[in-house]
Parts: C-alpha cells; sequence; structure tokens
C-alpha cells in the first residue's frame, strides 16, 4: 500500500549551490584521514615505518642506542612532515578537478545526486557511495573500502536552511554515518 508520506518521501530533495573551495578539499581530506581505517593507517603507516626502518639500520649497524633512538624519532617526525605533505597535495589535486566545475547546483534525493557546474556535470548514486561524515561546514560522502569516492558538499551552499536538515535525513537513510 502506498502512502502520500511514501510518495512525499521519494521527491524529497536538496538543493546546493556553490563554488568550490581548496578549503573544503582540505577539510574533506582530513576528515577520510581521521574518519577511516584506510585514512588512519595512511596517516600511522608512513612515520612508523620511516621510524622502524632506520632503528633496524642503526642497530644493525651496532650504532650507540642513543643515536638509534634520536634518528628513529626524526624519522618519525619526518615521515609524519611527508603525511601531511601527501594529504595537501591529494586536497590540492581533488580541489583542481572540482574547480573546473566553476558555480556548483547540486540536487540530493533517494537516488542519489547530481551536480552541474558551468562547464561540466555529475551524477551519482548512492551504490558509489557507502559511509558519510558531518563537519560544521560540510558533509563528506566516502566510498566503500576499497574505493577513492569522496564527495564534499558545503553547507554554505544550502538554497534554504532546511536543506541541510533534508540532506542530512536522506543521507541517513541511504548511507551509513562515521
Amino acid at each position: 500500500m502506498n502512502t502520500g508520506g511514501d510518495q512525499e518521501q521519494r521527491t524529497e530533495q536538496a538543493v546546493f549551490v556553490y563554488r568550490p573551495e581548496l578549503a573544503d578539499s582540505r577539510a574533506a581530506v582530513r576528515v577520510r584521514a581521521l574518519r577511516t581505517a584506510s585514512g588512519r593507517a595512511e596517516t600511522l603507516v608512513l612515520p612508523l615505518m620511516s621510524m622502524v626502518l632506520v632503528a633496524a639500520y642503526g642497530l644493525l649497524r651496532g650504532m650507540l642506542p642513543a643515536v638509534v633512538a634520536v634518528s628513529a624519532v626524526l624519522a618519525a617526525g619526518t615521515g609524519a612532515f611527508g603525511g601531511v605533505r601527501g594529504r595537501r597535495a591529494m586536497a590540492r589535486r581533488l580541489h583542481a578537478v572540482v574547480s573546473h566545475y566553476g558555480l556548483c547546483r547540486t540536487v540530493v534525493d533517494e537516488r542519489g545526486f547530481a551536480t552541474t557546474g558551468e562547464s561540466m556535470s555529475h551524477t551519482a548514486d548512492w551504490k558509489l557511495y557507502t559511509r558519510y561524515a558531518e563537519t560544521a561546514e560540510l558533509f563528506v560522502l566516502l566510498g566503500g573500502p576499497r574505493a577513492t569516492c569522496l564527495a564534499v558538499m558545503p553547507k554554505r551552499g544550502a538554497e534554504e536552511p532546511a536543506d541541510v536538515d533534508r540532506l542530512r535525513a536522506i543521507l541517513e537513510r541511504n548511507l551509513r554515518k562515521l
């Protein structure tokens, strides 16, 4: 039996109009790094591997333990710095792709979302994304554990304040919140 509420739910949509900003891409990459297992692993692997390799080399070469410890700490710091630089580069690459859209209009409904820009458009259904995270400024959509899908929807683009709540409700029905 189809009720009027079911029809309303199917046609519910949220509309966002915004221009992609580098800060949005940086925040989305940061969310991925902190809230997903693969992002946390990427954040930890480089410093840990640097530290372990330097310590192993120092111990195998018979260096003084104090020298090995200091070298390992410096290597971990260098690895962490490299990880941060890598995330910044990832955010710049992401922004380079989406900045070509220019002014974007994204319509989100129960089937997925469609973004239309000044020079190109993109459509995605919910099968492409499995999870989402919400920050004070953004909704970040993430693909599955092995997917590299990442979409950003800035709250500042909501055509009306209720669109943020509508988007949150649509996402809760279709994706898992991180």
